[in-house]
């Protein structure tokens, strides 16, 4: 009986430290899967777009306030040094941003990563982003927005200027009745 019992004992340890080895060799296949994941996604370019978009912003204002404000001479030598600033933030702020998306990924997504996907899900997500064709893709991604954003442009330049430079000008009307008013 005690042989029994021992017998019993020993084969559900080795169970149970079967499946706990088991389990700690998938978690890490898991976690391997997630690094490569996480190698391949790129996010922190989202971050990077988040620091940019306020310069960009600010330079597209720039050039709404100085339309039909200044001479066109002015306007010009004007935005040349507000894209001089815009260019020097970008420059100062796009390493440090990057710096910290990079050092944040693992942390913060990581474990998003485990809990959400299993490895097949995973694997399945490396196979997309390592795609060929989405490579290929995301090369021509520029080229497509820059080719569909000019046809809009083109199409709808007629009805959207005059809105805009009305906009810009009771803009710019309230700007200076704000100023000159007590």
């Amino acid at each position: 009986m005690k042989h029994t019992f021992l017998s019993i004992a020993v084969a559900l340890f080795a169970i149970t430290s079967a499946g706990n080895a088991a389990s700690q060799s998938s978690d890490g296949n898991k976690q391997a899967l997630v690094q490569r994941v996480l190698a391949l996604w790129h996010i922190e370019d989202v971050a990077i777009s988040m620091a940019q978009r306020p310069a960009t912003d600010a330079l597209l204002k720039a050039r709404v306030a100085l339309q039909g404000r200044v001479s066109p001479e002015k306007q010009e030598a004007t935005l040349k040094g507000i894209v001089t600033d815009v260019q020097k933030y970008i420059d100062e702020a796009t390493p440090i941003v990057r710096a910290e998306g990079l050092r944040l990924k693992e942390p913060t997504l990581g474990p998003l990563l485990l809990q959400n996907f299993s490895e097949d899900e995973l694997r399945a997500l490396i196979a997309l982003f390592e795609s060929p064709v989405k490579k290929k893709f995301e090369t021509l991604v520029p080229k497509f927005e820059r080719a569909f954003g000019e046809k809009v442009a083109d199409n709808s330049r007629s009805a959207i200027d005059p809105k805009l430079q009305l906009m810009s000008r009771d803009i710019g009307a309230k700007l200076r009745a704000a100023m000159l008013a007590p």
